[in-house]
C-alpha cells in the first residue's frame, strides 16, 4: 500500500495567514492571538511556498487578490504538493471565476468573505482543522487495516487457528472506518452550511433565503423520520441551492423572477444548471448536485431545465421547490409583493397540481406550521375569504396589512357591518385584492348555514 500517512501532530496546528495587505494580516493576528495556534504570515505567494518548504502547515489562508501570484494559483500550487494541507480562501469579492478554480484546482476546504464575522472565523478554522484530523484519523485507520490484512495472510499459510481472532479484528477495524466516513459526510454538510453565507452576502439581510430554507427542511426530514442519507442531501442541497446565481449582478439578485426581462429571464432559468456544475467536482455533493439541478422542474412538466413532469422529478427537487418558494415568495423574490406565511401557503396551494405536487402540498402546509409559530392555514376552523365574504362576527385570524405593508387590522378583531364595508371600499381604492384569514364563531356559521 503505498499511500503514506501524514505525521501525527502533537504542537500546536501550525497557521499561515497569507495576504499582501499587512493590516489584514495584524487584525487576523489579533483575532488569532491566545488561540491554540501557531500562526505564520506571508504578504505574497511566493513568500508563502517558502514558508512551506522549510516546515509542515496544517492550515494554509489565502487572499484572493494578491499581485504576481493569485490565492487561486497559490491554493492550486499548496494541493498539488502538499495535499495534507487544509487550503481556505479569503477575499472581499465575489469572483466567480476565482471561485471555480479555487474548487477545481485547489480543491478549497472553505470559503470567507471579507469583512469576516470573528466568531465565525474561529468556528470555521475550528471546524477545518477538526476535519483534517479526522482525514488524518481515517488514513491512519485505513493503514491500520491495511497492515492487519498483510499479518492475516502471513499467519494464514502457517497459523490457521488465528484467522477467526484476525477476521474478528478486522471487522472492528472496517466499523471503525464506516464511522469515520460517517463523520466526514457530516463534515460535508457543516462545510456548505458555512459556504452558503457566500450566498447570503449578496443579498441584503431581508431577501437572504438560505438560513431559513435549511431549517424548513430539517424538520421536514424530521417529522418524516427520512433517513440520514436524504435528510443530509437535502440539507446540502437547501444550503447551496442557488450557488449558480453569484455571477449575478446585484440588481438581478434581488429583483423578483417574474419581473426579469427577456435577457435576464433566460440567464435566470440557466442559475440550476450552473449550480449542479460548480458542485459536481466533489463526490459527496453529487447527489445533492442532482436535487437542485431539478427543483424548478414544475409537476405539469413546464418547468426548467429538463421540462421533467410529475413523478419523474425527483421527490428531492419537489420538496426543495416548496420549501424555496414558501421563503422566496415572503422575501420578495418571486412576485413584486412581498407576501406572509399563510399567503405564501394559500398561494402554494393554489398552483397544487400545476407548479407543486398535490400530494406533498398539504402535509407541507403541515410542517410549516410545526416549524413556523405565525402559521394559521394548518387549523381547519381558519377559512381564507375576499372581503366581500366578509360578514359581521367574524374575527381576523391574523393581522390584515395593505399591500404598502400598512397594518389594517390585528388579529383577534371582531369584524362587523361598517368596518366590513370600509374594507371593501379600501380595497377598491388601492385596486388590491385582500385574502382575509378569518375564524367563524359557530353561531355566525350556523347563521350562513341557514341563510344559504
Amino acid at each position: 500500500m503505498e499511500e503514506q500517512l501524514p505525521t501525527t501532530v502533537t504542537d500546536k496546528p501550525k497557521l499561515l495567514l497569507v495576504d499582501d495587505e499587512e493590516s489584514i494580516l495584524n487584525s487576523l493576528r489579533r483575532l488569532l492571538r491566545g488561540q491554540p495556534y501557531e500562526v505564520l504570515l506571508a504578504t505574497s505567494g511566493a513568500q508563502a511556498l517558502e514558508i512551506m518548504a522549510q516546515q509542515p502547515i496544517d492550515l494554509v489562508m489565502s487572499d484572493a487578490r494578491m499581485p504576481n501570484m493569485d490565492g487561486a494559483t497559490l491554493l492550486a500550487y499548496i494541493h498539488q504538493h502538499y495535499p495534507d494541507t487544509t487550503r481556505i480562501m479569503l477575499t472581499g469579492y465575489a469572483d466567480p471565476s476565482a471561485i471555480i478554480k479555487a474548487i477545481n484546482e485547489g480543491q478549497i476546504h472553505r470559503y470567507i468573505s471579507k469583512p469576516w464575522h470573528d466568531e465565525e472565523m474561529l468556528l470555521t478554522l475550528r471546524q477545518s482543522l477538526a476535519y483534517q484530523h479526522s482525514e488524518r484519523e481515517r488514513l491512519r485507520l485505513v493503514q491500520e487495516a491495511w497492515d492487519q490484512n498483510e499479518k492475516l495472510k502471513q499467519l494464514n499459510a502457517t497459523l490457521e487457528k488465528h484467522v477467526a481472532a484476525r477476521t474478528s479484528e478486522l471487522q472492528q477495524t472496517a466499523d471503525m472506518l464506516d464511522l469515520a466516513y460517517e463523520e466526514l459526510k457530516r463534515s460535508y454538510v457543516t462545510g456548505t452550511e458555512v459556504f452558503s453565507l457566500l450566498a447570503n452576502l449578496r443579498l441584503p439581510p431581508a431577501k437572504q433565503t438560505n438560513r431559513q430554507i435549511i431549517e424548513l427542511v430539517r424538520v421536514y426530514c424530521k417529522l418524516h423520520g427520512l433517513d440520514e442519507g436524504t435528510s443530509r442531501d437535502l440539507t446540502m442541497a437547501a444550503a447551496l441551492y442557488n450557488i449558480g446565481k453569484l455571477s449575478w449582478t446585484d440588481s438581478m439578485m434581488s429583483t423578483p423572477s417574474d419581473l426579469l426581462h427577456h435577457n435576464d429571464r433566460e440567464r435566470y432559468r440557466g442559475y440550476p444548471k450552473q449550480s449542479e456544475s460548480l458542485l459536481m467536482t466533489l463526490d459527496p455533493m453529487k447527489d445533492a448536485a442532482r436535487l437542485i439541478l431539478h427543483h424548478q422542474e414544475r409537476w405539469d412538466g413546464s418547468g426548467f431545465p429538463d421540462r421533467l413532469k410529475g413523478a419523474a422529478i425527483p421527490f428531492g427537487s419537489r420538496l426543495l421547490k416548496l420549501a424555496v418558494d414558501f421563503i422566496e415568495l415572503q422575501r420578495g423574490l418571486i412576485l413584486e409583493r412581498q407576501m406572509n406565511s399563510d399567503e405564501a401557503l394559500v398561494y402554494i396551494r393554489q398552483y397544487a397540481g400545476r407548479l407543486y405536487d398535490p400530494e406533498l402540498v398539504e402535509d407541507f402546509i403541515q410542517v410549516c406550521a410545526a416549524y413556523l409559530s405565525d402559521v394559521t392555514l394548518a387549523d381547519p376552523t381558519v377559512k381564507v375569504l375576499t372581503t366581500r365574504d366578509l360578514v359581521a362576527g367574524m374575527i381576523l385570524a391574523r393581522n390584515l396589512n395593505a399591500d404598502n405593508g400598512m397594518l389594517l387590522l390585528n388579529a383577534g378583531k371582531v369584524l362587523n357591518g361598517p368596518l366590513v364595508e370600509k374594507l371593501i371600499a379600501f380595497e377598491a381604492m388601492e385596486s388590491a385584492k385582500y385574502s382575509i384569514f378569518v375564524k367563524v364563531p359557530e353561531e355566525v356559521e350556523g347563521a350562513l348555514l341557514e341563510t344559504s
